[in-house]
């Protein structure tokens, strides 16, 4: 299926396009208890200058955020993520170069990032967060912003995985559709490591193209996730090469955006997967030329 371009502009004059090749978003933890690097880049300062790093290193946007979505973390109250943001995110969003997206997915906090001029919010729940009903997909409807809508659920029984994960994300587009949101704000995303065991993540990767056929662009986060420090038997601090794996994987089935920790690499599989998958088309008709 030939993925629609999507250009989106804000008011700061920052920009994105969707489409024409793989974007990399590169993991801000501003938190104490991240799974892979919790506490690491919790200064301002610090995580400031990591920003810096990873656009360098080739990431298009920026997602930060303030509450570790770990297995068995602790949760936070809207209040209490505010309050971690405030001490960076007005500065992030008028030094960031790239557009800047908040992972939350509690509405008081995407409202106060909307109001500090983030661009993106990515929301674990993907529009259904059980107890605030709606009240994400108005704060998007508001704002006009992109949103990825992630799958999750509590627990990990399926009838069956592919077919329930769809059933979920046309849940999301009513939700989006009865706000007012537009269709061309959602980017999805399958939640990998979320709701699922590592068999069942597999599963996933193995059948992405089932869902991404779906008319929206879908991001892939797998980054330093379990599954991969299962098959590899490597702990969270040496998975990149996992990872990158997963990313090509991913792009190859039609995934167009990878959020990950390890920018600089991973956006060099990215280009080379991208080269690989838009020029197969081309070089099949020239190698058939030639015979």
């Amino acid at each position: 299926m030939k993925r629609e371009i999507r250009h989106y502009t804000w008011k700061d004059g920052k920009s994105l396009t969707i489409g024409k090749r793989t974007l990399v978003m590169g993991i801000l933890n501003y938190t104490p208890d991240s799974f892979s690097d919790g506490g690491k880049w919790n200064d301002t300062d610090t995580a400031l200058r990591h920003m810096e790093q990873m656009v360098r290193d080739g990431a298009d946007i920026i997602d930060i955020g303030a509450e570790s979505s770990r297995p068995g973390f602790t949760p936070v109250t809207a209040g209490e993520e505010i309050d971690r943001l405030e001490t960076i995110l007005p500065r992030l969003v008028a030094s960031c170069p790239v557009p800047v997206s908040v992972d939350t997915y509690k509405a008081e906090t995407a409202s106060y990032a909307m109001t500090m001029g983030a661009h993106i919010l990515n929301d674990i729940w993907g529009l259904q967060y059980a107890s605030e009903p709606g009240q994400m997909a108005a704060v998007a409807a508001k704002y006009n912003v992109p949103v990825i809508v992630m799958h999750n659920q509590t627990g990990t029984a399926y009838k069956d995985i592919i077919e329930d994960m769809k059933i979920f994300f046309i849940r999301s587009f009513m939700v989006a559709d009865q706000a007012g949101m537009n269709q061309d704000q959602i980017i999805t995303d399958p939640g990998i490591g979320f709701g699922k065991t590592w068999e069942q993540n597999i599963y996933v990767m193995k059948h992405l193209e089932e869902l991404t056929n779906l008319p929206y662009p879908m991001l892939l986060g797998t980054s330093r996730k379990g599954f991969i420090g299962k098959i590899l038997d490597l702990p969270v601090t040496e998975r990149m090469e996992g990872t990158g794996a997963t990313c090509v994987a991913g792009i190859l089935k039609g995934c167009t955006l990878m959020r990950v920790h390890d920018v600089k690499p991973v956006a060099r599989m990215c280009r080379m997967a991208d080269a690989l998958k838009n020029s197969t088309e081309g070089l099949d008709r020239a190698v058939l030329e030639t015979k």
